[in-house]
C-alpha cells in the first residue's frame, strides 16, 4: 500500500478540536502542554472551549490546527502507519514537512506561530476577503478577476478541485468578482469567513518577517517526497522547499494538481490528518475512486487497527 498524508489548513478548525485526543492519550496531553508553553497563549482553552471569535483569529487558528494535526500524526506513526508522500493545504504544508522529517515539531511550531502572527497583522493592515466559486473553469475565473480588477485587487487563491476555485483580494475586488461569477452562471458563490486575503498580494506585508525566519529555518532532507502548493510537484530538496514556502504566501494553492499528481505516481490511499474533512471531500471530487480517510478524533483511529 502506498500512502499519502494530507494536512488541512485554515478553515478546518472547530470548537472542541483535539479535546478527546488530549483526554485519551498521555503523549498528546504532553504535546499540548509543551506547545501551549511555547506559544504563550491559552491554546487548550481556545481549542477545546472557544469562543469561536478567538479560535478563528489567524494568530490562534493556524497553531491550533498545526498542533491538532501533529497530535494525530504522532498517534499514526506510533501505530506504524507511515507516509509514502506528504502534502498540506496552505498552513498544512508545514505539518507535511514535519511528517516527512524535514523540520522538527518544535521548529515547525515556532515558524507557524510567526507566520500566523504576520498574516494576522497583514490582514488587519490590508483588509481583504475570500470567496469560493463553484461551477466555473480556471479560464472563466481568470477572465472575471481581470474584469473585476478595476474595483480592486482580486486573484485566484486556491484551485481546490474540479470546478471549485477560491478567489482572494480586497473587499471591493472580491465582491465585484462574485457579482460577475453569478452573471456567468456559477453554481455557487460564497464569501468565506476569513481574517485576510490569503494567497494574494495583500499578504505582502507578512512576507518580510516570514522570509527572514525561513532563511534561518533548519530544513533537512525529507525522508519522503513533499508536494508543495506552489508547484504541485514532489521535492526532497531543502533549498527548493525553503524558496517555495516563501512563494506560497502570495501564490495560489494548486491542490487539485497536487492530488492528481500523487494519483498519477500510484499513491492509492490517503489520510487527512487533523481537524475536519475538507481535504477528504476535495480528494473525492478530484477522483471518486481513490480511498481517503479523515483522521482527527479518537474514534477515527479505529480504522487503522
Amino acid at each position: 500500500m502506498t500512502v499519502g498524508f494530507l494536512f488541512p489548513g485554515q478553515g478546518s478548525q472547530y470548537i472542541g478540536m483535539g479535546k478527546d485526543l488530549f483526554q485519551n492519550f498521555n503523549d498528546v496531553k504532553r504535546l499540548y502542554d509543551e506547545a501551549e508553553e511555547l506559544l504563550e497563549f491559552p491554546l487548550k482553552r481556545i481549542c477545546f472551549d472557544g469562543p469561536e471569535t478567538e479560535l478563528k483569529q489567524t494568530r490562534y487558528t493556524q497553531p491550533a490546527i498545526f498542533v491538532h494535526s501533529l497530535a494525530v500524526l504522532y498517534l499514526m506513526k506510533s501505530r506504524n502507519i507511515l507516509p509514502t508522500v506528504t502534502a498540506g493545504h496552505s498552513l498544512g504544508e508545514y505539518s507535511a514537512l514535519v511528517a516527512a522529517d524535514a523540520i522538527s515539531l518544535t521548529v515547525g511550531l515556532k515558524i507557524v506561530k510567526l507566520r500566523a502572527e504576520e498574516m494576522q497583522k497583514s490582514g488587519e493592515k490590508n483588509p481583504g476577503t475570500m470567496a469560493a466559486v463553484i461551477g466555473l473553469s480556471p479560464e472563466d475565473i481568470a477572465e472575471l478577476c481581470q474584469e473585476a480588477s478595476g474595483a480592486g485587487v482580486v486573484k485566484a487563491a486556491n484551485f481546490n478541485s474540479p470546478g471549485q476555485i477560491v478567489i482572494s483580494g480586497t473587499i471591493a475586488g472580491v465582491h465585484k468578482a462574485m457579482e460577475l461569477a453569478r452573471q456567468k452562471k456559477a453554481r455557487l458563490v460564497t464569501e468565506l469567513v476569513v481574517s485576510g486575503a490569503f494567497h494574494s498580494p495583500l499578504m505582502q506585508d507578512a512576507l518580510g518577517g516570514l522570509t527572514a525566519a525561513l532563511d534561518k529555518l533548519e530544513i533537512k532532507n525529507p525522508a519522503v517526497p513533499v508536494y508543495p502548493n506552489v508547484t504541485a510537484q514532489p521535492t526532497k530538496n531543502p533549498s527548493e522547499i525553503r524558496d517555495l514556502l516563501k512563494r506560497q504566501l502570495l501564490s495560489p494553492v494548486l491542490w487539485q494538481s497536487t492530488v492528481q499528481n500523487m494519483i498519477t505516481t500510484g499513491i492509492d490511499t490517503y489520510y487527512e490528518i487533523g481537524p475536519g474533512k475538507v481535504l477528504q471531500n476535495l480528494v473525492k471530487r478530484i477522483d471518486a475512486k481513490v480511498k481517503c480517510f479523515s483522521i482527527g478524533k479518537t474514534e477515527d483511529l479505529q480504522i487503522l487497527s
